[in-house]
């Protein structure tokens, strides 16, 4: 048994995560006597957080709004999250020289882990609905998954300058539409990954009313889990991913980072239909 060592999900608001229910069941079938919590960190505040740390923390979660911040917040960044300019994850490596903080990204693993497991191996056509930093993940995944020009629909054009400058740091070209008007590229599309809140997801749904769909739908929001848009996708006749599904893929990879070993999935994945069944 390992004891003393700590890891956390930080966010604002972050009562709702999910990460704890995942890390916590994770660690203990690992066989490690590990603490793992939610903490409210807001905005501007995480140097802060980090200046507070002793040696017992081995990493950090990261949720809205802290992901870009994150990124200037580390020694190192891994490579996909430099590209990126958002790390989901900070892996504390303590060595004769020091320690260090490393940013990473686990989102894209777990976005293209999450399509994998609903049976996408390969993607011609793709939508990204939102411009945010989990589109920019998204926009990875796809990329890795055979799509370098997806279409990606936003209300605001201004919002797109992270992703812009991801896509050319990734060499990806991806195709800005109005969120208003993208049915038809909905309709057409192999995937769809939303990365808007489900209020505006809900928006879309319903403009799917009397549309044709065939493809598959990850919705990243997880809170509610069938979301309006998921429920409106599968109505018009797609196949819908709900998002606890990447939740689950980028958690996992955070254990394999944060413990070295393989994450018990399983064991994870029990830990989650489990707690959405109460």
């Amino acid at each position: 048994m390992t004891g003393g060592r700590r890891a956390a999900v930080l966010g604002f608001p972050v009562a709702h995560s999910l990460s704890p229910v995942l890390h916590r069941a994770a660690y203990a079938a690992m066989g490690l006597d590990w603490e793992y919590q939610a903490l409210e960190v807001r905005s501007g505040g995480l140097a802060a957080f980090l200046e507070g740390l002793d040696d017992s923390w081995v990493g950090l979660s990261l949720t809205m709004p802290l992901k870009v911040e994150a990124a200037r917040c580390v020694d190192f960044l891994e490579p996909l999250a430099k590209a990126l300019g958002a790390a989901n994850t900070i892996l504390f490596e303590s060595s004769a020289a020091g320690g260090h903080r490393i940013g990473a990204n686990t989102d894209v693993p777990g976005l293209v882990s999450a399509l994998r497991e609903g049976g996408v191996e390969s993607v011609g056509s793709a939508v990204i609905l939102g411009a945010g930093a989990t589109a920019s993940a998204a926009m990875a995944a796809l990329a890795t998954l055979g799509c370098s020009a997806p279409t990606v629909a936003l209300r605001d054009r201004s919002r797109a300058g992270g992703l812009l400058v991801a896509a050319s740091k990734l060499g990806t070209n991806p195709r800005l539409t109005d969120i208003a008007d993208v049915r038809h590229a909905l309709e057409a599309a192999d995937v769809v990954v939303s990365t808007v809140p489900a209020a505006a997801g809900a928006s879309i749904g319903s403009a799917l009313r009397g549309a044709s769909v065939g493809g598959i739908l990850l919705d990243a929001v997880y809170d509610p889990v069938k979301t309006p848009l998921l429920e409106a996708w599968t109505g018009a006749g797609g196949t819908p991913i709900d998002g606890t599904r990447m939740l689950l893929h980028q958690a996992a990879e955070q254990v394999r980072l944060f413990s070295g070993q393989a994450p018990p999935l399983a064991s994870m994945d029990n830990a989650l239909l489990s707690h959405l069944s109460h």
